[in-house]
């Protein structure tokens, strides 16, 4: 179910861009290597460019040269680039994923901490915050920015084994998401964007999932308390015996 709104969005992509000239947006990629597949980000990324000015690059890359940042990495890249533009990159091995945009402005046309965000949902957002809040600022801070489509995908393990299936899919999403929010800025809609339609589904398949382990979670803990209850019952029961038969001796 989690790849069901970005392989949507890749069909869609391919079927109604005819009349776009591909640009090579899907900047560096050694990762998913799928003609389709920068075919789809390629088409986004020129009609994003053609209505807002904004170029949108993708950067998929196995790993980081000599301990580099993600962040050194997307300057270097910066340099090869015309302004105004962003780049959303990922490292597999590094297990990284930024965003870099100049000039900085471009900032506030986007939400970067969402796009990022490692919670899909609400639910999502509300299991971190019980399991690792330490905080109120911590509570703020993931209650204020889930809503992420890239690692909610891409940190999913794939039964198939096929991890580039869940790398393109994540991406396109996160791609999409911040082209949405660009063109959206600028009073645009862009026609080869993922959309919300199966996006509302998925929020709500996670729903029902994440509620299932909040439940399991409750029953789990309540049976604990029971059982200590349970425990403290038999042992004031036993201290009572003994106390009787003393008084009895």
């Amino acid at each position: 179910m989690i790849f069901s709104r970005g392989l949507a969005a890749l069909i869609l992509t391919l079927l109604f861009s005819t009349t776009l000239t591909a640009t090579e947006y899907l900047y560096k990629d050694n990762v998913v290597n799928n003609p389709r597949f920068n075919e789809s980000v390629s088409y986004l990324g020129t009609e994003l460019f053609e209505k807002t000015g904004v170029s949108l690059y993708m950067v998929m890359t196995r790993e980081l040269e000599n301990n580099q940042s993600m962040i050194d990495y997307e300057q270097e890249l910066a340099k090869e680039l015309e302004e105004p533009f962003i780049i959303l990159s990922f490292s597999e091995f590094d297990k990284q994923l930024g965003i870099y945009a100049q000039p900085a402005s471009l900032y506030k046309d986007f939400d970067k901490k969402r796009v990022l965000s490692p919670n899909g949902n609400m639910m999502s957002a509300i299991i971190t915050v019980i399991m690792f809040a330490r905080s109120f600022d911590d509570v703020s801070e993931v209650m204020s920015n889930y809503g992420g489509v890239i690692l909610p995908v891409i940190s999913q393990r794939v039964k198939d084994g096929n991890v580039v299936k869940k790398y393109s899919v994540g991406m396109y999403n996160g791609y999409s998401q911040i082209a949405e929010e660009i063109a959206a800025t600028h009073g645009v809609v862009l026609e080869n964007a993922a959309g919300n339609g199966s996006k509302n589904f998925i929020d709500v398949i996670r729903v029902i999932f994440y509620g299932t382990i909040l439940l399991a979670l409750f029953q789990y803990f309540r049976g604990r308390r029971r059982a200590k209850l349970r425990s403290k019952e038999q042992t004031d029961k036993e201290v009572a015996e003994i106390e009787e038969r003393m008084r009895e001796e």
